[in-house]
Parts: C-alpha cells; sequence; structure tokens
C-alpha cells in the first residue's frame, strides 16, 4: 500500500491561519480585559472626537468662504420649508371651512327672503278673505230694497 504524501500548501496555509488565529483571540481577550485598555481606548475616542470637531468646523468655515450653505443651514431650511407647507395646509383648510360657511349663510339668507315672501303673501291672503268676508257681512246685513 503506498501511502500519498502529496504536499498541500492550501492545507498547511489554513492550519496555519487557525493556530495564528487562535492566539491572536486569547491575546486580545485578555488585552481587552485590562482596565489601561479601556482608559486608553476612550482617550483615543476623545482625540477623534476632537479631531471631527475640527474638520467640522474647518469645513464650515470653508463653506462659508465659498458662499455656500452647510449642512445645518439646508436642514434648517427645509424644516422652515416643511413649516410653511403645514400652515399653507392648515390655511386651506380653514378656506374650505369658510367657503362651506358662506355657502350655508347665503342658503339661509335665501331661505329667510323666501320665508318672509311668503309671509308677505299669506298677510295679503288674510286681507283679501278679511276684505271679501266684510263684503258678504254688507250685503247679507243690507236690507233688499
Amino acid at each position: 500500500m503506498v501511502k500519498d504524501t502529496l504536499f498541500d500548501p492550501f492545507t498547511m496555509w489554513k492550519n496555519m491561519y487557525e493556530k495564528t488565529e487562535e492566539n491572536w483571540n486569547e491575546v486580545l481577550q485578555e488585552t481587552m480585559k485590562k482596565e489601561s485598555f479601556s482608559k486608553d481606548l476612550g482617550q483615543t475616542l476623545n482625540y477623534y472626537l476632537g479631531y471631527q470637531e475640527i474638520v467640522k468646523k474647518m469645513t464650515e468655515d470653508y463653506l462659508k468662504q465659498v458662499n455656500m450653505p452647510t449642512r445645518g443651514e439646508v436642514a434648517d431650511v427645509a424644516s422652515l420649508i416643511i413649516n410653511i407647507e403645514e400652515k399653507v395646509e392648515d390655511f386651506e383648510e380653514r378656506m374650505e371651512e369658510e367657503i362651506q360657511k358662506a355657502d350655508a349663510s347665503k342658503q339661509v339668507a335665501q331661505l329667510r327672503r323666501s320665508v318672509t315672501n311668503l309671509e308677505k303673501k299669506m298677510d295679503r291672503i288674510l286681507e283679501l278673505l278679511e276684505k271679501s268676508e266684510s263684503k258678504k257681512v254688507d250685503v247679507e246685513s243690507k236690507p233688499a230694497k
């Protein structure tokens, strides 16, 4: 029986990678448990935040020099536009309500005029009825000649 002893560089590389990764994992886990690591990481984050603030300030200064709006200014304008749109929508709703009220007011005024005309006609009819009844009474009360 012949044993196959071919050299496989990928298997060797994979084994080496796994052992190296295992060792580094242990080292990093131990390092991250130390308080000094947390302090150093916090200090690094503070430096980075300071750097970001400086870059932000420089960018804003540059944009002002070239007469371009900053991200904050664009956001402010967008907010103002949204507020204006809301106010316009509210105004449109109020106008529609007022128009409906005006239409209702016109209809009520028209009904009042109609009722007033009907009352005048009814008064006229009553007057004519009274006159016709008074004429009947006069005719009946006069003696026949």
